[in-house]
């Protein structure tokens, strides 16, 4: 007796199978409907030589970082396949890795934007703590945590930031071309790099009140940038009327509104605008007369409110 699986009825059901005929034995013999859309769960094992951790995790990373070891970094190409499930058919996907490690993740994002031209982005986040043995070491060193020795050796500075820009510009982080060659889907020198931007931020916390009064502008405005898509260029510091970049404007006096939405009128890419103020009406009116292709987003009120901690105290 052979059992038909759940997915493979559902395929009946759905008519992504056609009856072709039978066998000798009176079973249906069925065939897709359209060979070149196959839809299905993959599996949760993947045996495949592309994926072995060892010669596409820490073999490949030991080309990019020479004489850096990190532990069990994952196949580039097996992080690759799993993304492709999901954004294939998405090029302006933003993929957001919480527990970045080495960088795997935004690697296999590059690759994947070069095989279709995609402009797929990846946001990678992570602490830059270092491992149980070093730290016992350091700490008998003497040193602690924000000395430069102890944050030299930390994930994010010894593995994550220099594997980004060893990966970009086709380089080590001593200056050498990287050897060997990107292998399966996409061959190609890893000495090429790929043609991908990377930023890097620190995240701090500010407090309260230089923010509310407009004197952390230059705190906060890469997270503006971050919000409007991370395109084009980045409005660094606070004007006394505005500033329009490719993505964004940010209005801060209301009484230059006139000329902002002007100008916000005329760039047809701008997607979001940051308001500063506090006065309720005044924001209202600006919000009514942009153009309907525009998110409005106040500052500092909204800033503030998003990081407060329920305390009832600032």
């Amino acid at each position: 007796m052979y059992v038909l699986k759940d997915g493979e009825y559902a395929k009946i059901r759905r008519g992504d199978f056609r009856e072709s005929g039978r066998a000798p034995d009176g079973s249906l013999v069925v065939e897709h409907t359209d060979t070149d859309q196959v839809v299905a769960v993959p599996g949760s094992q993947w045996r495949i030589p592309s994926h072995d951790s060892t010669q596409y995790g820490t073999r490949l990373l030991s080309r990019l970082l020479p004489g850096r070891k990190f532990p069990f970094p994952k196949s580039l190409y097996a992080v690759e396949d799993a993304l492709r499930f999901f954004v294939n058919d998405k090029p302006e996907a933003v993929i957001l890795d919480f527990f970045a490690g080495s960088g795997t993740t935004a690697q296999a994002v590059m690759r994947l934007n070069k095989q279709d031209g995609g402009t797929r982005r990846s946001i990678l986040v992570t602490n830059n703590e270092i491992s149980a043995h070093e730290e016992t070491t350091f700490r008998l060193k003497g040193l602690r945590p924000g000395d430069p020795e102890w944050e030299s050796q930390g994930i994010c500075e010894y593995f994550t930031i220099p594997r980004m820009a060893a990966a970009v510009t086709g380089t080590t982080p001593d200056g050498s071309a990287i050897e060997g060659d990107y292998k399966f889907i996409d061959e190609f020198p890893m000495a090429e790099g790929f043609e991908e931007n990377v930023e890097f931020f620190t995240m701090t916390y500010e407090a309260p009140r230089p923010v509310a009064h407009n004197r952390a502008f230059e705190a906060i405005a890469p997270l503006l940038w971050l919000r409007a898509g991370a395109q084009g260029r980045r409005i660094e510091k606070a004007r006394h009327d505005f500033d329009v970049a490719h993505t964004y404007g940010v209005l801060f006096d209301l009484d230059a509104s006139q000329g902002f939405l002007a100008s916000v009128s005329e760039v047809e890419s701008i997607r979001i605008a940051f308001i500063v103020t506090d006065d309720d009406r005044g924001y209202q009116m600006v919000c009514g007369e942009l153009p309907s292709r525009v998110e409005a987003v106040r500052l500092y009120e909204s800033y503030l409110t998003n990081f407060t901690i329920n305390t009832g105290r600032e």
